[in-house]
């Protein structure tokens, strides 16, 4: 009597193993694709704006935190157009003794500046402007312009 209820007892497991083993295989490989999907849905930001961080957000995010060199050649080179060289060496200038971390920057602002000045107002004219702002770059940029 034993024996029979011993093969009903292990025909009643037969299912329910099938779907442990079932799960046991299924499982780890869904665990891993929801945790790979969750990870990709955190914002790694900081900004509570959306959770869902994309291609187009990254390089949204590299365009605004610009180096501050490149925020001052920009300001630098819009100041030469609506005002003159001069004013733009000068705050150039002023702008490399207040922060001295631009000093290393100061020559390749310069030589923009002048490379600019060149399209703005001519060799001779932008010549003019040349001052000893950054061991005069601008004048280099002024020549390599011109030439």
């Amino acid at each position: 009597m034993k024996h029979s209820t011993n093969q009903q007892t292990r025909r009643g497991r037969g299912p329910a193993r099938r779907i442990g083993r079932t799960l046991a295989l299924v499982l780890p490989v869904f665990l891993v694709l929801s945790g790979t999907l969750a990870v990709t849905r955190v914002n790694w930001t900081g900004s509570p704006s959306d959770s869902v961080l994309t291609a187009s957000d990254i390089s949204a995010a590299r365009a605004k935190a610009r180096a501050p060199q490149d925020v001052l050649r920009d300001k630098l080179l819009a100041e030469l157009q609506e005002e003159n060289p001069g004013v733009a060496l000068t705050h150039l200038q002023e702008a490399v003794n207040d922060r001295p971390s631009l000093a290393r920057h100061c020559a390749s602002i310069a030589r923009a500046l002048g490379r600019a000045a060149v399209r703005v107002y001519g060799p001779t004219r932008a010549q003019s402007y040349a001052r000893p702002v950054c061991d005069t770059s601008f004048a280099t940029g002024v020549a390599a312009s011109h030439t």
